[in-house]
């Protein structure tokens, strides 16, 4: 466990990296003492800096949702972060390669929020009646820790769940009208399909990644706000892009497609 003042010259690094594009090595290596309660409150320190220059959190995102991904990181659990406003970038949107440290990017459904919603104890119907519609995204992951060798669960907490940019497609969908254990979904580069996945591969049910989330979030004295937009994990590897890269992310069922591209 590492005490307060090092979790702080920890969280200031990382804050730095978010301007910067810079990267620093393994927090596990430099701190082999380092445990996950010790991400999560670095995580928190690294918002709140944001925070109190004036941004606000909009939502949160979840990640290793699959077991192949958590078997990769070594997790026994989902990881998470929060997301600030200036995160979200319109769909459509072209974003500089070189705003970024290690880009990639993934597909996910995200769960828009109507009304509050606190755990502990919160289970898969609480959250259908608190979801006001699900849109289809994409994720920017990048990394402010690089992802070397021996990366773990511990490292990526700390550096907010290695969020980047998000962005939401406009069709909106609500649960009542979709099975949405049971979503097709593609990522396309450049017009060509890289990856596919079912969204029951996040955690069997997006909704299930949503409620683990917020009962998550009270073991730190936080919910769900209305309005927040809720990432409940990817159900396709993330992939690399670069300059000149034109990334789609295809859902059926109605949610239809989200489109970014890279320069």
């Amino acid at each position: 466990m590492l005490n307060d003042t090092t979790r702080q010259a920890i969280a200031e690094q990382i804050h730095t990296c978010f301007k910067s594009t810079e990267q620093i090595g393994l927090l596990t290596k430099a701190y082999p003492e380092m445990e996950m309660e010790d991400s999560y409150r670095i995580q928190e320190k690294v918002v709140q800096k944001f925070v109190a220059e004036g941004r606000k959190i909009k939502g949160y995102k979840i990640g290793l949702t699959s077991k192949a991904m958590q078997e990769m990181i070594g997790a026994s659990e989902p990881d998470y972060s929060a997301i600030l406003d200036d995160m979200f970038v319109n769909e459509g949107a072209a974003l500089l390669r070189d705003d970024f440290a290690m880009p990639m990017v993934e597909i996910e459904i995200a769960f828009v929020i109507k009304k509050r919603l606190e755990g502990p104890y919160v289970n898969a119907a609480e959250v259908i009646q608190a979801t006001d519609f699900i849109l289809p995204s994409i994720e920017v992951v990048d990394f402010r820790v690089a992802p070397e060798p021996g990366i773990n669960v511990v490292d990526t907490i700390a550096d907010l769940a290695a969020i980047g940019k998000v962005a939401l497609g406009g069709n909106p969908v609500r649960l009542e009208d979709i099975d949405v254990r049971n979503i097709n979904a593609e990522l396309i580069i450049n017009d060509e399909v890289r990856e596919s996945g079912n969204s029951a591969a996040v955690l069997g049910n997006p909704v299930t990644a949503v409620a683990w989330l917020v009962n998550k979030l009270s073991e730190f004295g936080v919910a769900f706000e209305p309005g927040d937009v809720i990432f409940s994990g990817s159900c396709t590897r993330a992939l690399p892009v670069h300059p000149g890269d034109k990334v789609t992310a295809r859902f059926d069922k109605g949610l239809g497609d989200v489109n970014l591209s890279f320069e």
